[in-house]
């Protein structure tokens, strides 16, 4: 299949399809993150953890990146099966983290989990960059956000022993 045709309805049909996804990977770890704020609040946290209300906005954010990112690989032609697989193999592992932190507590669970999170975008980042340069360096501040992610989630696990 050939690059698809800029500006065409299939091109920006595309670009929300993928923002859909990336967003309903959100949506998927919102439902698990219901209680967040206040599970959040009882934990013993590093002084240089985020507030709760960092979280939202950020993310927010880094899913409109990814879903631009994803659209801009699609839109190339050649072989991008592998680069797209990974996206959504990525989106996947970002959905389940929330799901063991916020609604299943299970800290040890959630951090080698965001190991292989980071694992993922980093390949996917690899895997992004020969078919389109900017839809990798759109994916870096996801990384970034989650590497940081996964030093909070270590540190907050290991500080609440009780409770994760």
């Amino acid at each position: 299949m050939g690059k698809v045709r800029r500006g065409s309805l299939r091109d920006w049909g595309g670009l929300l399809g993928w923002l859909l996804l990336a967003f309903a990977a959100g949506g998927l770890g919102a439902v698990a993150s219901i209680d967040a704020a206040a599970f959040y609040a009882q934990l013993s946290r590093p002084a240089w953890a985020p507030p709760a209300g960092v979280f939202g906005p950020v993310w927010t954010l880094l899913y409109a990146l990814m879903g631009v990112a994803a659209w801009l690989v699609w839109r190339e032609g050649g072989v991008r099966q592998r680069a797209l697989a990974l996206f959504v193999a990525q989106l996947a592992a970002n959905a389940l983290w929330s799901w063991l932190f916020f609604a299943w507590h299970r800290g040890a669970g959630a951090f080698a989990e965001v190991i292989v999170l980071l694992a993922l975008i980093g390949m996917t980042i690899v895997a992004f960059r020969p078919v389109s340069r900017p839809a990798a360096v759109l994916m870096l501040p996801y990384f970034a956000w989650v590497a940081f992610a996964s030093l909070l989630t270590w540190a907050v696990w290991r500080a609440n022993p009780g409770m994760l």
